[in-house]
């Protein structure tokens, strides 16, 4: 089976060829990022006239790099939810309709389902059941993954996601959008123990996260200090640090807590390298195995939902000719696979 792949939940243009026989054909990705960057973040208007204009044009460029015809796909996958509304619908329009115009299944796919699979594109794949973090942007979360649709959230964001704590640092800092690459960068040239922030939620039981009070630490910080550029590497530092901190906490009491010996990290803020050294030793620590995404995959990308697709329409899933769109989407809510 050969699933076409569309990716546009936010500012990313994602699209994608899967195939069962031989893996991943082609993959082409457009960032918004420098259309973004005067705003310091996305603007969603602009997003989905963006996506409208690209979409289609990436499909027949990723189609000819990969020397395939329309004629050769089985079916077609697109992001549905979560993300921006307006973005959502661009992709998915554009994948219910080609799905119409060429005679094959289409299947709206879970944004935060296409990064949990993403390291199954890799050589060395995990095996089910693992622990998954997800780490965005928009989300954070820790669920115990037993198979592709059986998902228990054992942790969420209360409040705003790690990547949202980059992003606002990183504008407060004058270090542009995207936030994450930008904080990392800086953060290399920073001194330790220069500032000190909270590692909240640490101090008490349980799973969940919750870094606003984080990015109104780093605000205060920005507030009383001369920002040169010294004392913007030292904040994105320990930016970094508190973040890295919180979620290996909670990754280690996860897996005691589950008993798992797998754990999979995905998402945008997966690409950050001191978390996944840090990941890396807690694992070689604790005795479980952990893999990652490379790192072109840890951004939002059409490979995802293909892969996500292609499981879900051999299963005999497919949607009707009706199409909607969920900018709001719990992952536990998607169902199991087929049987």
């Amino acid at each position: 089976m050969r699933v076409l792949g569309l990716e546009t939940s936010c500012d990313d243009t994602g699209v994608a060829v899967y195939d069962s026989q031989v893996g991943l054909l082609s993959h082409l990705r457009y960032s918004q990022a420098a259309l973004h960057a005067e705003y310091g973040g996305v603007v969603p208007e602009l997003a989905s006239r963006d996506h409208i204009r690209k979409i289609l044009p990436l499909v027949r460029l990723m189609l000819d790099r990969a020397e395939i015809s329309a004629a050769s796909i089985n079916g077609i996958a697109y992001t549905v939810g979560p993300g921006l509304a307006g973005a959502l619908l661009v992709g998915a329009a554009v994948g219910r309709s080609l799905a119409l115009a060429w005679g094959v299944p289409g299947i709206g796919i879970h944004h935060m389902e296409g990064h949990l699979l993403s390291p199954m594109l890799e050589d060395d794949p995990p095996q089910f059941p693992f622990l998954a973090l997800l780490v965005s942007g928009g989300h954070t979360l820790l669920a115990d993954v037993q198979a592709v649709g059986q998902y228990q959230i054992l942790g969420e964001s209360l409040d705003d996601a790690a990547g949202e704590a980059f992003d606002k640092t990183a504008k407060l800092l004058g270090l542009g959008y995207p936030g994450g690459p930008a904080i990392e960068q800086a953060a290399r040239s920073g001194r330790n123990g220069k500032f000190r922030f909270p590692r909240p939620m640490t101090d008490r039981p349980g799973l969940d996260f919750s870094f606003s009070g984080l990015k109104t630490a780093c605000a205060l910080a920005v507030t009383n200090s001369t920002l040169d550029s010294q004392a913007i590497a030292d904040i994105s530092a320990e930016l970094q640090a508190a973040v890295v901190d919180t979620l290996i906490v909670k990754v280690e009491r996860a897996i005691a807590q589950t008993g798992l010996n797998r754990v999979v990290m995905a998402g945008g803020v997966s690409a950050n390298q001191l978390l996944r050294e840090r990941l890396a030793q807690l694992a070689q620590r604790t005795g479980v195995t952990c893999h990652f995404p490379r790192l072109e995959f840890c951004t939002d990308n059409g490979a995802m939902i293909a892969f996500a697709g292609y499981q879900r329409l051999q299963a005999g899933q497919h949607d009707g000719p009706e199409f909607t769109v969920h900018p709001r989407w719990a992952l536990s809510d998607l169902p199991p696979l087929r049987s």
